[in-house]
């Protein structure tokens, strides 16, 4: 089982996301957790005042919505009431069972997967910390419901390759035959149904990570003016090899129209996303004082983002894309702001990369005139100046008792006796 927190700012947002596709017959809401009322009886309205009731509490916390993933290996075949159990035993360990909360089984992918919808503020208009919520409760819980449950663990191969959208290997892949149209079905089936993308470029920047491009063909030819769409495979140097497959022989049918009825909301559902996007660049730019094109791709690959420079036949840069394969979604450069266009960070990018040096906090000792010789009108000490109290001390003193003449002692008398009356021997 795989986990994943998003946070954000607009829970009508979330909420409408996820009932147009309950109205698309691609979800269902399974779970409605202290809502007071039965599913069924539960309008749009009803859900969208629950949360904003708390929301509203207070309008200094910005962050306020929380959009939960819980993705299942496509081996794992759960049903209705198990997913249910998983997901109220996933958020009690969490911290959010007192939470009001919406879980929407999606029904657009090749595995299983549940949408879950809450706040973080409290009754008491407190929020609840979601600062690394990822790795302190999310990460610990999503193990010990794989082992409670019988789950395939997420270290495990066979989850890796079904939610990465394993890119088709070339070399394997039999052209026109049924593994390629499979292989193509399953790649374009989960771009489209989970990547938010507004033109056929943009799919395309994210198709061609897995060695699948979507092909108008060119504006002389009838199938483009019949709007037309192909899929064929890509080989290393992207070129296209194989067979091709029109986009109505393939399941779901991503035809140019059923496209372009996704651009627009689309593009309001990728607006929930931009700042992440923008902050992921700008760390990227801020860890060097110099960087060059392959080092910026590079970096930002750690992000998980992917950057495709477009340019014309004569090298010409004139296009930026950048697919976030965290937050799947697409955006051109000069959508996120001027500063992100093409011209604005080709301008940016150097040769050489020069990474910036981490600032010291010890400052270098100043050094002090304290040893040196200070000026005369410098100092409040002064040497003493240098006295004759040697030499006084050894001169002869003003009266000096006669050498040839010495003075007769006293004789002292006997305390209580008097001359006369000492006896003689």
């Amino acid at each position: 089982m795989v986990a994943k927190i998003i946070t954000g700012k607009n829970i009508r947002g979330l909420l409408m996301y996820n009932e147009h596709k309950v109205e698309a017959n691609k979800a269902e809401l399974i779970m409605a957790s202290r809502f007071g009322g039965d599913i069924e009886q539960l309008s749009f309205k009803n859900k969208l005042i629950r949360f904003e009731n708390l929301t509203m509490l207070n309008s200094r916390v910005k962050t306020n919505a929380l959009h939960i993933m819980l993705n299942f290996d496509t081996s794992e075949k759960i049903g209705t009431v198990k997913l249910q159990q998983i997901t109220a035993a996933y958020m009690e360990k969490i911290g959010f069972s007192d939470q009001p909360y919406l879980a929407y089984q999606h029904k657009d992918a090749s595995h299983e997967h549940v949408h879950i919808v809450t706040t973080n503020m409290q009754a008491d208009g407190k929020r609840i910390d979601v600062h690394n919520i990822g790795w302190l409760l999310s990460e610990p819980a999503r193990k010990e419901l794989e082992v409670e449950y019988g789950l395939v663990k997420a270290e495990g191969k066979g989850l890796k390759e079904a939610l990465g959208i394993k890119p088709i290997d070339i070399e394997k892949a039999v052209y026109g035959k049924t593994p390629t149209k499979r292989a193509i079905t399953n790649i374009v089936s989960e771009v489209t149904s989970t990547y938010k993308f507004t033109s056929i470029a943009e799919l395309n920047a994210v198709l061609k990570q897995f060695n699948v491009v979507a092909d108008r063909g060119r504006e002389d030819t009838l199938m483009f003016e019949k709007k037309g769409l192909i899929y064929s495979i890509l080989d290393k140097d992207g070129n296209k090899i194989g067979i091709p497959f029109k986009a109505s022989s393939l399941n779901g049918k991503p035809t140019l129209k059923a496209l372009e009825e996704r651009f627009g909301p689309n593009n309001e559902k990728r607006k929930l996303y931009k700042d992440d996007l923008k902050r992921s660049i700008d760390k990227v730019f801020n860890k060097y004082a110099e960087i060059s094109k392959a080092t910026f791709l590079k970096e930002l690959q750690r992000h998980q983002v992917h950057a495709v420079f477009r340019q014309n036949e004569n090298g010409f840069i004139y296009g930026l894309t950048f697919v976030d394969n965290k937050n799947r979604t697409v955006f051109n450069g000069s959508d996120l702001g001027k500063a992100y266009s093409a011209k604005a960070l080709t301008e940016r990018l150097a040769s050489t990369d020069k990474s910036i040096k981490p600032k010291s906090y010890l400052k270098a000792q100043q050094q002090t005139q304290y040893l040196k010789k200070a000026e005369p009108d410098g100092t409040y000490l002064r040497p003493p100046e240098p006295t004759k109290f040697l030499e006084a001390l050894f001169e002869k003193s003003d009266y000096e008792p006669s050498a040839g003449n010495p003075q007769k002692r006293r004789r002292r008398k006997r305390k209580g006796i008097s001359q006369d009356n000492q006896l003689t021997l």
